[in-house]
């Protein structure tokens, strides 16, 4: 079936869906990891967003009930080059298309995915509509247009944050009878977090509550956690202005460590600004200098906003700094006791060079166990 493009400065691409049909608004935005696009479709930080991956192949290796983020694909749509309809790998249980189509997600080939990353890289990142029932860019524009105000006041981690506090387990996903008992207690705001950082908790020996982004911490505290994780999730940091007393409530209680857009919301906290990229870093390769030691690490990143240390407070400085555009990729308050990253060291897809920044969060938890003993 067709499928048109348009973006809302009037670039369009035409295209043929492979899954689902309709018509999709949302964020456009480019990846450029070669691999784990069935990582990326399930993460929940792209809620809201229409997805190009810039490797012209996709589905090769088909999807399997390991590696997924989340419950469900969270794009709002897929544009591919060519996505492969007979993939080869043994632990692929289902192809990429039969995937999407399963759970309604369009999915569009045929796109020329280049020029649509070029254009994005000139012009910033842009909200655009695809649809498989109008062939009429006019038409599109003057839908994207009429649905721009409403796009834009998404509570996109409402949608995506869960119900109710439920307790991780990394089998059972949410079955307490067997969840680690004896190990540390973390309680994971979910912003809407990835399960490669809840895995990495509980291989770790930690317990691990997630409980709703819009949780007082009043009601923290009283779960009596060792620390608080602060988790990845869509939208705008800025937006989550209401949560911003709760987060300052627990800094210097016990230990914070906040990913991506808990990095960012603990950068609010601390009372920095946040800003929008051009067009945002998504990808699986992107280098990221460790200040205190020089060294340099190859990171999995996906977001669009960064926090601005201008201003910075004397407790806190910046511990990461990105060496593609200089950018702030992590800072830490030794005396409220809190780090955070701008990447992702859960990868998922991507390098696994930053996941002993989980070892530190545990170690801190441990002297937090220490003092409450004495």
């Amino acid at each position: 079936m067709r499928a048109l493009l348009v973006l809302e400065d009037g670039f369009s691409l035409a295209g043929n869906s492979f899954a689902g049909r309709g018509t999709v608004f949302g964020e456009v935005v480019f990846n450029t990891a070669m691999a784990g696009y069935q990582e990326m479709i399930t993460d929940p930080s792209y809620k809201g967003q229409i997805l190009s991956f810039t490797y012209p192949l996709v589905g090769n290796y088909g999807v399997n009930e390991l590696d997924v983020e989340s419950a469900s694909p969270q794009v709002e749509a897929l544009l591919l080059k060519e996505c492969c309809r007979r993939p080869y790998n043994r632990r692929s249980s289902e192809s990429l298309d039969a995937f999407l189509e399963r759970f309604g997600v369009l999915g569009v080939e045929g796109i020329d995915t280049r020029s649509l990353t070029l254009h994005l890289r000139r012009s910033g990142t842009l909200q655009g509509v695809v649809s498989t029932g109008s062939d009429s860019p006019a038409e599109l524009m003057a839908r994207l247009r009429a649905s721009s105000p409403a796009l834009a006041e998404q509570d996109l981690v409402g949608r995506v944050t869960c119900p109710a506090v439920y307790r991780w387990d990394e089998h059972g996903k949410n079955n307490a009878a067997t969840a680690v008992k004896q190990g540390p207690h973390v309680v994971v705001y979910d912003f809407g977090v990835k399960y490669n950082i809840l895995r990495r908790l509980s291989e770790r020996g930690c317990r691990v509550s997630v409980v709703p982004a819009a949780t007082a911490a009043r009601d923290v505290l009283a779960m009596q956690p060792d620390g608080v994780l602060l988790s990845n999730g869509p939208g705008d940091p800025a937006d989550l202005a209401g949560l911003l007393p709760e987060v300052r409530a627990l800094l210097g209680r016990l230990p914070l460590f906040g990913i991506c857009l808990g990095h960012q919301v603990l950068g609010l906290a601390l009372g920095y600004k946040t800003y929008k990229l051009p067009f945002g870093h998504r990808g699986a390769n992107h280098p990221v200098k460790e200040l205190s030691s020089g060294r340099v690490l190859i990171t999995s990143q996906n977001h669009g906003y960064c926090v601005d240390l201008a201003g910075a407070r004397s407790d806190t400085k910046a511990t990461h700094v990105n060496l593609n555009d200089g950018t702030l990729e992590g800072m830490e308050s030794e005396s409220l006791r809190c780090f955070s990253v701008q990447f992702h060291p859960e990868a998922s897809p991507g390098p696994r060079e930053a996941a002993p920044l989980f070892d530190r969060f545990v170690n801190m938890l441990a002297v937090q166990r220490k003092e409450e003993d004495c």
